[in-house]
């Protein structure tokens, strides 16, 4: 069709075949892009997710493509100068190739959307979905990274002068290679450290994890650094080495599940038995604790007090905090209304001076 039109204008200036050729692809691909879109909304009923994830990343990728490859093809029925016409050609190419790359990128999205939506983080018993997470956000960050590595290649190889010092870099490959692994030693280093903890996974996204002395949870895992956010809000950026090399705290490697504790300091004359049943009373009326483990126990004892022990289980890090504040409140709450002399204080022996002197003449 088009070598159809363009020998039809055969007769005209170069430059109103150029203007004409612009026009049409770009109409042609707004055109392209508003039948895409209708169809994807048309579609939307039958998997509303899928659908409605492709026209979010795919709105603007497609406008350019077909478009430039239009163009690509058009531009030979032109009459002009063969340097200009190698230039226009090499510009072309290579918004092509930037384009499909954008395009491919966008499709990883929509394929780590769905992942997502099948393996749920939010749900109570979340283990195997942050383990499945993490390899998903790890495997599509490198993914990115081959793409964009690949474009970059192929737009370099349109050059003719950058294919001839390619020639010559093959040449001597063996000591560029080993030229190119001292330069790119530390990231080649964050790279497998990266792969390491994304398939033997030490750590995955939304553990509870202590480090540098540090709780809180796994935000991101990227190629080079891993992202925690601290219980105040705040967030601790590590490399992504450190998982590999230093030691750390893991609450949830194993279940989300965690085990939360709460401590009393008591006088002795608390008795034990009002407080377990108010400990039982506690977690019976609240939605937070899991139903698995109550344990009241007093673990240790000194001269001043003694150490009671509260136990129970969560469903995940977050929820067993919040438990742990509500039954730490609600017990000081019963023991200041029913046992007030139970709280810690100092005894003290008060002896009058007549018999501390008494004593001393004695």
């Amino acid at each position: 069709m088009m070598p159809l039109i363009f020998s039809e204008l055969s007769g005209a200036p170069s430059w109103v075949t150029a203007v004409l050729l612009v026009t049409f692809s770009f109409a042609v691909g707004f055109l392209a892009r508003f039948i895409l879109l209708r169809f994807i909304r048309y579609w939307q009923n039958r998997d509303r997710k899928l659908f409605k994830s492709l026209e979010k990343h795919l709105r603007g990728s497609m406008f350019l493509f077909l478009p430039l490859m239009l163009i690509n093809v058009g531009v030979n029925y032109i009459d002009m100068h063969p340097d200009a016409l190698a230039f226009i050609t090499t510009t072309v190419n290579t918004f092509i190739i930037l384009s499909l790359c954008s395009i491919l990128i966008r499709l990883t999205n929509v394929a780590q959307d769905m992942l997502f939506i099948r393996y749920d983080i939010t749900i109570a018993n979340n283990l195997r979905a942050r383990k499945i997470r993490t390899q998903i956000i790890y495997v599509k960050k490198v993914a990115i990274v081959l793409l964009v590595s690949l474009s970059v290649s192929l737009i370099l190889l349109s050059f003719p002068g950058v294919r001839k010092f390619g020639t010559t870099i093959l040449a001597g490959a063996g000591v560029a290679g080993i030229i190119i692994g001292f330069a790119l030693q530390k990231s080649l280093v964050n790279l497998f450290a990266g792969i390491q903890i994304a398939f033997t996974q030490p750590i995955k996204i939304d553990d509870a994890v202590v480090v540098e002395n540090e709780w809180g949870w796994i935000e991101e895992i990227n190629l080079t650094y891993i992202v925690v956010r601290i219980w105040d809000l705040r967030r601790l950026v590590l490399p992504i080495t450190y998982f590999t090399e230093k030691p750390f705290q893991n609450w949830t490697r194993n279940d989300a599940q965690i085990l939360g504790s709460v401590f009393l300091y008591l006088d002795y004359s608390m008795p034990l038995d009002p407080l377990r049943k108010h400990f039982e009373k506690v977690l019976s009326e609240t939605t937070l604790w899991d139903q698995q483990t109550q344990v009241l126990q007093v673990t240790d004892t000194n001269e001043k007090t003694m150490t009671i022990r509260l136990l129970m289980t969560a469903q995940n890090s977050p929820t067993a905090w919040d438990l742990r504040c509500h039954v730490r409140e609600k017990m000081i709450e019963f023991i200041q209304q029913n046992y007030p002399q139970s709280l810690p204080h100092v005894r003290a022996t008060l002896t009058d001076a007549g018999s501390i002197a008494q004593e001393a003449r004695g």
